[in-house]
This record gives C-alpha cells, sequence and structure tokens, in this order.
C-alpha cells in the first residue's frame, strides 16, 4: 500500500502546507483519511478527488475536516455520478455534516474492527477535548500495517495498539518540556511508543506552525533510538 501526506500541520495552515489529511492506496482503492484545510488542492496533485473511494475522520475539529464542505461540492457538483462514503463517529453533532447530496455518513461505533475496501481498520479512543479515534490501518492482503494517532495526549495504550506496525504516523504537536498534556503529544513521548511498539518507521505530524522542527526531530530520534524516524513532508509517498 502507498501512504501519501498531503497536509501536516497542526491547527492551521502555514507556509504553503494544509493541515491534516493523507491518502491510502492499495490496489486502486483510495482511501482519504481526514480532510484538513488546503486537503482538496493537494489531493490534486495525487489523484482526480472523483476517483476517492471513501473518507474517514479521525474526529471534528476544523484542522481535520476543513475541505469536507469543498469535497462534498466536487461530488455534487463535477459529473454527479458516485456517492462518497464518509466514516465517522456519532459523539458530536458535526457527525451530520457527513450527509450531502452526493456524500453518505457511515457511522462506526470504535469499539471492533471494520473493513473499507482492502484494510482492516481498529480504532482507540485518543485523549483530546472532544472525541478522537486513532486508527490501525492493515492491508488485508499482505498484513502491513499503518498506525495514525490522530490528536492525542501520550496514552500507554499506544504501545500496542501499534506493536510492530510499518508505520506509526504521530500527532507531534507539542515541544520537549511539555509531557504529559491531555491534548498532544511531545517528541519524547511518540519516540517512546515507537521504540516500545517496535515500529518500523516513526513519521512525526501534526506539528506545530511555529518553531524548530530539527528539534523535534532530534528529540524523538534520542527517545526512540533504534526506529527510523523523520518529519512529516507534503507529498512525501511511502510504500509500506
Amino acid at each position: 500500500m502507498k501512504l501519501t501526506i498531503l497536509g501536516f500541520m497542526g491547527g492551521y495552515p502555514a507556509d504553503g502546507v494544509g493541515t491534516t489529511a493523507y491518502l491510502l492506496e492499495s490496489h486502486g482503492f483510495h482511501l482519504l483519511m481526514d480532510v484538513g484545510s488546503g486537503a482538496v488542492l493537494a489531493l490534486e496533485k495525487h489523484l482526480d478527488p472523483k476517483k476517492l473511494d471513501a473518507l474517514i475522520l479521525t474526529h471534528y475539529h476544523p484542522d481535520h475536516i476543513a475541505d469536507m464542505g469543498v469535497l462534498q461540492h466536487i461530488f455534487q457538483l463535477k459529473e454527479p455520478d458516485k456517492v462518497l462514503p464518509i466514516y465517522g463517529h456519532t459523539e458530536s453533532p458535526l457527525h451530520q455534516l457527513r450527509d450531502h447530496t452526493f456524500t453518505k455518513g457511515i457511522d462506526y461505533e470504535g469499539n471492533e474492527p471494520i473493513t473499507i475496501g482492502p484494510f482492516r481498520i481498529s480504532f482507540l479512543k485518543t485523549a483530546h477535548p472532544v472525541p478522537c479515534y486513532a486508527l490501525a490501518i492493515t492491508e488485508e492482503e499482505t498484513g502491513k500495517k499503518l498506525v495514525f494517532t490522530a490528536d492525542s495526549g501520550y496514552l500507554e495504550a499506544f504501545i500496542p495498539f501499534s506493536k510492530n506496525a510499518d508505520v506509526l504516523l504521530a500527532d507531534t504537536n507539542f515541544f520537549r518540556g511539555q509531557e504529559g498534556h491531555k491534548v498532544h503529544m511531545t517528541p519524547l513521548e511518540v519516540g517512546k511508543i515507537a521504540e516500545a511498539a517496535n515500529v518500523q518507521k516513526l513519521i512525526l505530524t501534526h506539528l506545530p506552525p511555529g518553531g524548530n522542527w530539527s528539534q523535534i526531530l532530534e528529540d524523538a530520534q534520542a527517545s526512540a533510538p533504534h526506529i527510523s524516524v523523520q518529519l512529516a513532508e507534503k507529498d512525501l509517498q511511502i510504500i509500506i
């Protein structure tokens, strides 16, 4: 399967980079994970948005759903011939935004796996001010595993949830010294998870729009000395 990073800023877009959005592809199936600001324009560089097969949302903060309405307009106005399923939880009144003329909300409860195309997806409720779910996505044919923490403070539960993942996309919105926060994680915390879970690659994402990212990378690598660690980059593609 192939992962493409479309946007990775935390909170708001900056320097030409949008907020959370990732494209995951396998055998011609195209799954979009979150649809933050700038997601549709970023997606167009890689895929006609009408070729999306599904969208899954981790939660309903604006930096994760800002372009949902724009995407819905594409399905409504650009040769309207298919309905896009949008998966999400119902623990917010904003879940109703998923239903539109050519999009359909499909609910997940977060307590058992679901199958979307070639992917088996398990959930972990995170530590965040609003209900939010991390995703463990396994390509059923190969067993390859991608874990996306979504937005969260540190949870010990991330270690078994991420065990032996090929790629861990981890919320690293805070700097060293802010450990123990209930909203986001620091590089020391995500490094600890990656090392203990024995993941193959750690990608630091949901980065703060300002500050020294080199320090974030250095701190995460120090916390996960046996793991390959890198910063998220716009348009970065990884074969998993």
